[in-house]
Parts: structure tokens; C-alpha cells; sequence
């Protein structure tokens, strides 16, 4: 928690290049998804090296076929695969379907991106080649341990599995493909890996009345705009980071995936620090108080309190409601400091069952300078209110997802089981403006390429459509289009880092 670690505002920064120390032998096995019999043959061909590729050429249209067009290639025009039939999808049906998830790894998945945001450069390395991919396929077998040498055969294997989702994991000593070949076990081990953070709304379920379980609306959404909020500037502020992306679940929430290359280095035991540091609410439903944080306040948990303390009064005390039952009233009197104003309000409570959140909270102060308690303590009645308030307002996170590098995370832009909308990536400037009932399903995707050909039948004929691919004529243009960017900046930046000498100095927390 922040408020027992030590703070610095400079950090040291570690050896760029610099591999993590020897790790003690792990168990990475997971219980039906290690048979390598379910995943054919572990040898993988080994694509070519774009050895003199120049970053500016990093975004080139002219010669991207992954997103194929449904128009007609070009006369004479190079392509990597042969140019696929228009998407046939029936009205009826559903993302579900193994033809719908195959029409989107063919048309819409953006491979490409993918690779280099991986890859942390435009030149086939082994952060990608020997990067875990874990894929769930249509019969729910779980295929751990692939790996692939290029976006290429990524893409290939992907479409040819069609599995319903995949994930991401860590970057290893050897291909993992290879693991069972080397002579001692403990040689195989994870060198690097995003520092990914999990915020999830069943986390919310004590405090949120709208909904429940997995189910969202765009009141308790506000939950994750909070929280992304909090992390994000923690995160870039407190600990310097500038490479984050923040990815929509899918259905009730969201992961952030921090790519500098001083995160993606970090042992275990600095992933826990940072997790830690980031950690104030504590304990299930049924435990007591929450939060516990000294005094005074630390300067990440005052900064928390001044984003937040405008979505309490909005989005918790109005929109919520937390407080409107007596036994959620009694709750909130649990948290105060004092016996005598609790009788009070407890008291004015219950003469005016029908009163809001909002007008509960007011009393508080209400009824304290009215003098209810004449023993109260005036401070100790503010710290337990700044308390309330990050209770119900500060993130949840999921902790146990940020302290291990081997720990498996859903990849961005796959499409969500359950729901069927894509997970894309979030834009932190208009955090507030992203909708999560929104996010286009797959399904939908599929039907605005079809709809788009029926309504640009003139303009195809003029070869517009040939200049456009798939993804641009439907609703996941916008979240490409910020993958994208978000992947040159990171890849710039690593070009940046590999031209510096390295600081040999660790970074402290």
C-alpha cells in the first residue's frame, strides 16, 4: 500500500538490456492443457528477417495485406495470401458460430499490430518467438505452450484453429514449443512480460445496486472510468511509466498492459511492490473495514481522493445510491468514528425511511457541527470520511494478475465468449466517453462489411473499396487505428532506448 513504502520522486533506471536473475523452478503446467498431441508438431518454420525495414515504412497501406479488401486485388499486385471471398454470414447468425470467429481472424483480427507491440521492433525477434500463446478452441481444449516466429504463422495457426479466444503470456529462455526437449527443467524459465493490471466489476458487487455479477450498465461502468483513471496517472506519474494500454474485457471490465521495457523486465518480487503500492481495499464482503491507510495521507492517496471525490458525490451518492436500506445505512455508521453522533443519525434515519444517499451523507457533517457528540473528535471524523470515500470509490484490482510474470491475460481484440463484443483498446484521453454496451460484436462487424459493399457499389467501381480494407468500413476502425498508434509510439521509443547507454542502477520503490 502506498502508505507503508517508501516514496521518491526520481526513480533510478535499470539496465535496459539486462536479463532477470535466475528464477527458482515454477510449475507452469495447467490441468488438461498441456498435451502437445492436441497441438500437432512443436517445429515451426522459421520465417524471413525484414532486417532493413525503417520504422517510417512501419505503417505503410500500400503494402498491409492482412486486413484483406472484399473488392478484387489489383492486377499484378503482391499479396502474402490469396485474396479471400466476400464474408458469407447468415442474418441468424451468432458469435458463437466457428464461421463468424473465422471470418473475423481473417477480415478484421489485427495480426499485424499485434506482432510489433509484441515484438517491441519491426525485425522478427525472440520477444515474439518465444512469447507463450494459450488458445481456447471451439471444443474448450486449452493449448498452452504455442509460439510462432512471425505475424504470419500467428495468423495462419489462428485462423486454422479458429479457437474462440486466445491469450497472452511471457517471453522465455527458449521457445516454448521446445521446452521438453531441454535437459533440465529449471532452464526454461520466463525472462519478460507486460506488467498488466485486472479491474473487474464483480469486485464491485458490495457497494454497486445496479447490477450484479456479470452484468454491467453505464452506471457502475463509472467504477472502471475511476479506476482507470487512479492507475493510469499512478502509474505514469509515480513510477514513470509512458507505454500503457488500456483493453476493454470484453464484458464487465478491464486490463491495462504497461510495455516499457523496464516493466516487461521486472521480477516478481518488484511486480508484487508495484501491485502492493497500488493496493488500499482489502477483504471480502463479509470483512470489516476496508481501508486502513495512515496518516498523513501519501501523495498518490491524496491525489486518488481529489480525481475521485467528484464521482462519489455523482456517480456513488446519486447514482448508486449505496446507503438507501437500513441495513446498508448501518453499514455506513459502522465507519464513523463516534457512538454518540452514529445514535444521531441513526435516529434522524429511521424517522425518514425513504432518504437519499446524498442527504445521509450530508447529515453527517450536519448533525457533528450541531453538536450530536459533544466528546467528537473533529479530525478523526475527517479521516474516517476520506476512508468512506475511497471504500466506495478507490480501485479494486485483482492483484494476484500483476505479481507474475507467467501469469496468462487475454489479448486485445479478441472477441469476448459470453458477450461477443471485441476487447479493444481504450482511450484514456476520452476515458469518460467510452461505452462499454457499445463495442461493436462480432457479428455486427461482419454484417457493416457486407452493408458497406451494398451501398458503395458505384465507388467499388471507381477502385475505392480496393484502397480500403475491411476494418475500415466497420466500427472497430477507431480502436485500430489507436492500437496502431499506441504501437509506433512504443516502437520509437524502443529505437530510442537501444541508441542510450544503459544505467546499470535497479530501480527501488
Amino acid at each position: 500500500m502506498p502508505h507503508s513504502i517508501p516514496h521518491s520522486n526520481s526513480m533510478d533506471p535499470v539496465d535496459q538490456d539486462s536479463t532477470l536473475p535466475d528464477a527458482a523452478p515454477v510449475s507452469l503446467e495447467c490441468p488438461g492443457a498441456e498435451d502437445d498431441s492436441l497441438s500437432g508438431s512443436n517445429d515451426v518454420a522459421q520465417g524471413p528477417s525484414n532486417a532493413n525495414v525503417k520504422l517510417e515504412d512501419l505503417f505503410d497501406e500500400d503494402d498491409d495485406e492482412e486486413f484483406p479488401s472484399s473488392g478484387a486485388s489489383e492486377e499484378g499486385a503482391p499479396s502474402s495470401s490469396p485474396p479471400p471471398s466476400p464474408p458469407m454470414i447468415a442474418p441468424s447468425a451468432n458469435y458463437s458460430d466457428p464461421g463468424v470467429m473465422k471470418t473475423f481472424y481473417r477480415r478484421l483480427f489485427p495480426f499485424r499490430y499485434l506482432f510489433q507491440w509484441l515484438n517491441h521492433s519491426m525485425k522478427p525477434s525472440n520477444d515474439f518467438s518465444h512469447r507463450e500463446f494459450a488458445l481456447t478452441l471451439q471444443n474448450d481444449a486449452y493449448l498452452r505452450y504455442q509460439s510462432f516466429p512471425t505475424s504470419d504463422l500467428l495468423r495462419k495457426d489462428i485462423i486454422d484453429r479458429n479457437p474462440s479466444r486466445f491469450e497472452i503470456g511471457p517471453v522465455y529462455t527458449t521457445n516454448p514449443r521446445d521446452r521438453k526437449s531441454l535437459r533440465k527443467s529449471s532452464a526454461f524459465r520466463p525472462l519478460a512480460k507486460e506488467l498488466v493490471f485486472d479491474i473487474d466489476l464483480t469486485d464491485y458487487d458490495e457497494i454497486r445496486t445496479c447490477c450484479d455479477k456479470a452484468n454491467i450498465c453505464h452506471k457502475c461502468w463509472s467504477f472502471i472510468t475511476m479506476a482507470i483513471k487512479v492507475v493510469d496517472v499512478a502509474l505514469r506519474d509515480d513510477f514513470g511509466f509512458q507505454h500503457i494500454m488500456w483493453v476493454y474485457s470484453g464484458r464487465r471490465g478491464a486490463h491495462a498492459w504497461i510495455s516499457d521495457k523496464r516493466a516487461r523486465n521486472m521480477d516478481d518480487q518488484r511486480r508484487r511492490s508495484i501491485a502492493g503500492y497500488l493496493e488500499v481495499i482489502k477483504g471480502g464482503a463479509q470483512s470489516g473495514k476496508k481501508v486502513n491507510v495512515k496518516r498523513p495521507l501519501h501523495p498518490h492517496l491524496a491525489r486518488s481522493l481529489d480525481i475521485l471525490k467528484e464521482h462519489f458525490q455523482n456517480d456513488v451518492l446519486v447514482q448508486q445510491n449505496p446507503w438507501a436500506k437500513p441495513e446498508k445505512a448501518e453499514r455506513l455508521l459502522q465507519l464513523l468514528p463516534d457512538k454518540t453522533l452514529n445514535d444521531a443519525l441513526r435516529k434522524k434515519w429511521e424517522a425518514a425511511p425513504g432518504r437519499s444517499s446524498a442527504s445521509k451523507w450530508a447529515d453527517i457533517d450536519a448533525l457533528a457541527k450541531a453538536g450530536a457528540s459533544k466528546n467528537l473528535d473533529g479530525k478523526a471524523l475527517l479521516e474516517a470520511k476520506q476512508d468512506i470515500v475511497l471504500e466506495y470509490t478507490y480501485p479494486r484490482l485483482d492483484v494476484e494478475v500483476s505479481k507474475k510474470q507467467i501469469h496468462l491475460l487475454k489479448s486485445p481484440f479478441v472477441v469476448h465468449p459470453g458477450t461477443g463484443r471485441v476487447c479493444v483498446p481504450i482511450d484514456t484521453r476520452r476515458v469518460e466517453d467510452f461505452d462499454p454496451l457499445g463495442v461493436p460484436t462480432v457479428t455486427e462487424l461482419i454484417h457493416e462489411i457486407d452493408a458497406w459493399g451494398s451501398h458503395h457499389q458505384d465507388a467499388d467501381s471507381e477502385g475505392v473499396s480496393k484502397r480500403l480494407q475491411d476494418y475500415e468500413k466497420t466500427r472497430l476502425r477507431p480502436y485500430v487505428d489507436l492500437f496502431r498508434t499506441l504501437v509506433g509510439v512504443l516502437l520509437r521509443a524502443e529505437q530510442g532506448v537501444k541508441r542510450e547507454r544503459d544505467d546499470d542502477d535497479p530501480m527501488e520503490f
